[in-house]
């Protein structure tokens, strides 16, 4: 954990100057609804540690759109979830409560695996047109009559961003821009930004100021007068 955390303060220090008042997003990472063992630093935009952090304001806008930027690799995810997942688990969509895309090239909600997103070098002008033909070997995977396509997108890396997009329709993934076109649906209740990591990865999650431009009508998450 120590190690993790000198690693996850990198880049923030704490020098002596004249305060100076800055306006905070009011949108950050909720340190009421994390797991044990997670770390939020950076004014609520930083985690790592082991474990899930949700949001602090849920996704109840027509279209909401935040980011999350891959600082160090390890085992993460990234999607919603509802307050009543497990944040102790390191693996997000395990539970009925969360979706989410993994690093290990699946995305997943209640531990059923409904993409897998077969590995491709970024060298490849054909490396998003792959499709993985793998068969099911999870014990509780879609048959292939009601599974969506499976989509070899290339899978984020150390660096990348993944922008997240979701309308009460379906939940959308970027990856640096780029609409890795493995939506999901039916998504059931009040839904907040849900970060996991453990191994040593550590995220940045991006409410403001994106680095890439959102898709068209999306917005950054607003706040309910009510919660303020």
């Amino acid at each position: 954990m120590f190690c993790c955390l000198k690693s996850c303060m990198n880049g923030f220090t704490l020098t002596p100057s004249v305060p100076i008042r800055i306006k905070e997003n009011p949108v950050q990472l909720d340190t009421l609804h994390m797991g044990h063992e997670m770390v939020i630093i950076k004014g609520g935009q930083r985690v790592c540690g082991s474990g899930c952090a949700l949001g602090n304001a849920p996704l109840m806008q027509s279209k909401s759109y935040f980011e999350v930027k891959l600082q160090q690799g390890g085992v993460w995810a990234v999607g919603v979830a509802t307050r009543d997942t497990d944040l102790n688990r390191v693996h997000g969509g395990m539970d009925k409560e969360s979706w989410c895309l993994n690093s290990d090239g699946t995305v997943r909600h209640s531990n059923i695996e409904l993409y897998h997103l077969a590995p491709a070098p970024r060298e490849s002008p054909t490396a998003d047109l792959l499709v993985s033909t793998e068969s099911p070997t999870h014990e509780n995977e879609k048959p292939e009559s009601e599974k969506q396509a499976n989509t070899a997108a290339i899978m984020p890396v150390e660096g990348d961003t993944i922008g997240v997009a979701y309308d009460h329709v379906e939940l959308n993934f970027f990856l640096n821009g780029k609409n890795m076109e493995i939506p999901v649906s039916n998504i059931r209740g009040t839904v907040y930004p849900a970060l996991y990591v453990d191994d040593g990865a550590i995220l940045d999650v991006i409410f403001e100021n994106f680095l890439y431009p959102p898709p068209s009508g999306f917005e950054k998450i607003m706040v309910e007068q009510s919660l303020l």
